[in-house]
């Protein structure tokens, strides 16, 4: 009787074991970087013991936080982190326009039409920003108003890092023969060749390096912030870049906690005609990784933006704070600091030059 519970316990056990490395060798995880790319990661002067560094120290939380305050802070969570009526938003317009157009999703999903390019930035339009489709933080209700079916022929995504509201497996799947051109961050290319992307439509960027397609300059540039999809991190890079357009200049910033990469993009690259920052989920238990709506505001200053479009917000929670706080506390900022701000409406359209939105639409 023993040696039979024993048995059922090896079986039981082996099932898990083999579970669990088939639940790991998912697609959705991607393929960290090997070969000549690791290598090429490994050379960036960045890249010490093991990993890819910051600029600055950055640890993920900061000191006297423990795992556990972070824990019972996401168990307690906040009833009004997610909107409880439907988001409001308009049918987007891809007709191109005569100066740059861009066109926002929600999070950090939006469109740049410019010089008669189509340039569609971390694509995620699947329900959840998780690996499984059952957990993780949920799109708002009013956020699904657009399927990848409805976007125009594009000409490059642009990928700024690897986590899973920025680096949608599922959104890849279906955009990967769509598309003439990746450009992403170095050793981001593993997880999209893993998925079925042609090694030859992939271009990627290390800090400082920069890449032409046609008319359209692309430049990767510093953030502060970290990557990884499964256990281990940085082994990929995250990256802020430059479009210069013909006749404009935008600055993409990806995920960036604060730091002096911006006053150093804003003297080197600067000004620019817009800036796309960050601007919610953050959180005192991780303040070094996201920028606090206040920072956010400093940081295109830094740039020298002309204009200040937040991202980051409106269609998913990854953090505690209320889920139109972000929009609310960069406005007043904004205005306080006499900073020009546009605030589209979800599918709203940027056009330069022309309509900058910025009507409270938050405001119910």
């Amino acid at each position: 009787m023993k040696r039979k519970k024993m048995t059922y316990t090896l079986v039981i056990l082996t099932l898990l074991a083999a579970l669990t490395v088939w639940v790991l060798y998912l697609p959705i995880f991607g393929k960290a970087p090997e070969g000549e790319r690791l290598d090429r990661v490994k050379r960036l002067r960045n890249y010490r013991d093991g990993e890819l560094q910051n600029l600055s120290p950055t640890p993920v939380k900061p000191e006297g936080v423990t795992y556990w305050d972070m824990l019972k802070a996401v168990i307690q969570g906040n009833e009004t982190s997610v909107p409880t009526d439907p988001l409001p938003h308009v049918k987007p317009d891809f007709r191109r326009a005569d100066s740059v157009k861009v066109t926002w999703f929600g999070h950090s999903s939006y469109l740049v039409q410019a010089d008669g390019m189509n340039v569609l930035v971390d694509p995620v339009f699947s329900k959840r920003v998780s690996p499984f489709s059952f957990i993780g933080s949920k799109q708002y209700p009013g956020t699904d108003f657009i399927s990848l079916e409805d976007l125009p022929t594009l000409d490059v995504i642009l990928i700024t890092h690897d986590h899973y509201d920025h680096l949608d497996y599922f959104s890849i799947v279906a955009l990967k023969d769509k598309t003439n051109r990746f450009v992403t961050s170095l050793g981001v290319g593993a997880h999209l060749e893993h998925w079925g992307v042609a090694a030859n439509k992939i271009t990627e960027l290390a800090w400082g390096e920069n890449t032409v397609e046609q008319s359209l300059s692309f430049t990767a540039l510093p953030a502060r912030h970290f990557s990884g999809r499964l256990f281990k991190r940085n082994q990929t890079l995250w990256s802020a870049f430059v479009l210069q357009t013909t006749n404009s200049r935008l600055y993409l910033g990806g995920d960036s906690g604060y730091d002096t990469h911006f006053k150093a993009a804003g003297e080197q690259y600067g000004p620019f005609d817009l800036a796309l920052l960050e601007c919610g989920q953050y959180n005192a238990y991780w303040p070094l990784i996201h920028m606090f709506p206040e920072q956010t505001v400093q940081a295109a200053l830094d740039l020298n933006a002309r204009v200040l479009m937040p991202v980051h917000w409106g269609k998913f929670s990854l953090a505690l704070h209320d889920w139109d706080e972000p929009v609310i506390r960069v406005t007043r900022e904004a205005k306080k600091q006499n900073l020009r701000i546009t605030t589209p409406m979800l599918g709203e359209s940027v056009i330069f030059g022309v309509t900058y939105p910025d009507k409270a639409w938050w405001q119910r």
